[in-house]
């Protein structure tokens, strides 16, 4: 998103400010700062007269208002959340409640989600008397592609959706999430999603952002778009039926906020994080009395938290130093060399694990923290180390980092549990002798692991 700077010149006394007007149907511009009207845009138009040329320079601020919210039994017939919650207005709400126009709604699901709610998602339309239409997709890593957003919106078409009123709903994983934000982006240049996250990796990370893609050129979401969802609606539930595993993977993107901004969330996960894999974020009084689902509800809800702190400020990504990105430098590189053995969360840990030996040889971590970071990991069931994390891996990323991040690294670390800052001046000797340590510590355990 581009930013205007208009600054003092020579050409200052050519420069006219424009407010733009509205009277009756159409705008008009009027001269002037402070205009005063019924009608005002928020929009203004700057006309720059030189010697030589005239330009028009036109500043209009765009505000998206978008939910994410966190709701029981998302699939009762009674609960409309699914349906209507994405609406605002209250006005709006209540015309459509006293309407008698049949809703209706195009649903994406991925195929695995499909198998276990299937049924239930079609008793909720059919209750709620929706006209909808259920694409179910194998929307993995291997398949996110433009292919799959085209075979999208080829159905869309088809179904003929109204795009103001009628949103485009996406249950899944964040690849699902993150192929159906881009299809209905593209759909008459933007039409509004929901996304329905039903794994934890994209309950606390793809479905609070605004992000959109799919994979090109073998790199990881190269296509894509800011837009952000009309809204996300979590329901912990969804999680009972993921695999263990996708809950450890799920679990290092918490662990990357946790490091980043949350001490007491590092310590949550520290403490509560194997009765969190064991319960699967859902209550179990038997083994572990009435608290998990309390902590299971506080743990998402400052992740989410947390992340919603850095993405609102910044949500296209102007400010280029971003702590969501620990984890992420070197990661997208590694989970797309070994697709499809790495799951998301799990090259993103690799990642972390190794930048957190990069603070440790940088003086920003002791060694307590380093290594409670790394046992906190292990008590996840993330993994720490992997063969194909090579040197030549690393400094590629890196290289290819300094050309999309302004010729800089900006490289988040670890200062102490729970805080951050951003680096640009990391030697390739400490990436080196951080390198060396971490195989030599790492390796032989995550090579034991593997064995067992």
């Amino acid at each position: 998103m581009g930013k205007v700077h208009l600054e003092d010149n020579d050409t200052k006394e050519n420069e006219t400010e424009f407010s733009l007007v509205r009277v009756k149907d159409t705008w008009k511009c009027k001269r002037g700062k402070n205009v005063t009207a019924d009608n005002v845009s928020a929009a203004k138009i700057y006309e720059t007269i030189t010697e030589n040329s005239t330009s028009w320079t036109v500043v209009s601020p765009i505000v998206l208002t978008y939910k994410v919210t966190e709701t029981q039994d998302l699939l009762d017939p009674s609960n409309q959340t699914l349906l209507l919650g994405h609406i605002t207005d209250p006005q709006q709400l209540e015309d459509i409640q006293k309407s008698n126009k049949q809703i209706k709604r195009f649903l994406v699901v991925d195929q695995e989600v499909y198998k276990f709610y299937g049924p239930k998602l079609t008793e909720y339309l059919e209750a709620n008397k929706v006209l909808y239409k259920i694409l179910a997709l194998p929307t993995t890593e291997e398949n996110k592609s433009m292919t799959m957003a085209l075979k999208i919106l080829e159905e869309v078409n088809n179904f003929s959706l109204d795009r103001r009123t009628e949103p485009i709903i996406a249950i899944g994983g964040g690849v699902c999430l993150d192929i159906v934000g881009l299809a209905a982006s593209l759909y008459r240049r933007r039409t509004p999603y929901i996304r329905v996250p039903t794994t934890l990796l994209s309950y606390v990370d793809a479905s609070v952002g605004a992000k959109t893609g799919v994979n090109f050129a073998n790199c990881k979401n190269k296509l894509g778009a800011y837009i952000p969802p009309a809204a996300a609606f979590l329901d912990l539930s969804f999680l009972k039926t993921v695999p263990r595993r996708h809950i450890s993977n799920g679990l290092a993107e918490m662990l990357k906020m946790a490091l980043m901004k949350h001490r007491g969330l590092f310590e949550l996960l520290e403490t509560q994080g194997r009765m969190l894999l064991d319960t699967k974020f859902q209550a179990d009084n038997r083994a572990y009395g009435r608290n998990c689902l309390q902590v299971a509800s506080q743990a998402t809800r400052i992740a989410i938290v947390t992340m919603l702190e850095e993405l609102a400020p910044n949500l296209w990504e102007d400010d280029l130093n971003r702590l969501v990105d620990f984890g992420h430098l070197i990661s997208p590189a590694l989970e797309m060399k070994v697709l499809p053995s790495l799951l998301h969360g799990e090259a993103v840990n690799i990642d972390m694990s190794y930048m957190v030996y990069v603070s440790k040889e940088r003086g920003l971590l002791t060694e307590d923290e380093k290594q409670r970071i790394i046992n906190c990991m292990v008590g996840l069931e993330l993994p720490v180390w992997h063969e194909a994390f090579t040197m030549e891996l690393i400094q590629k990323s890196l290289q290819d980092r300094l050309k999309h991040s302004g010729g800089l690294v900006r490289m988040p670390l670890p200062v102490t549990l729970g805080k951050a800052e951003i680096s640009n001046d990391t030697s390739c000797e400490v990436l080196h002798r951080a390198y060396v340590t971490w195989c030599e510590e790492l390796s032989v355990s995550s090579d034991s692991n593997s064995d067992s």
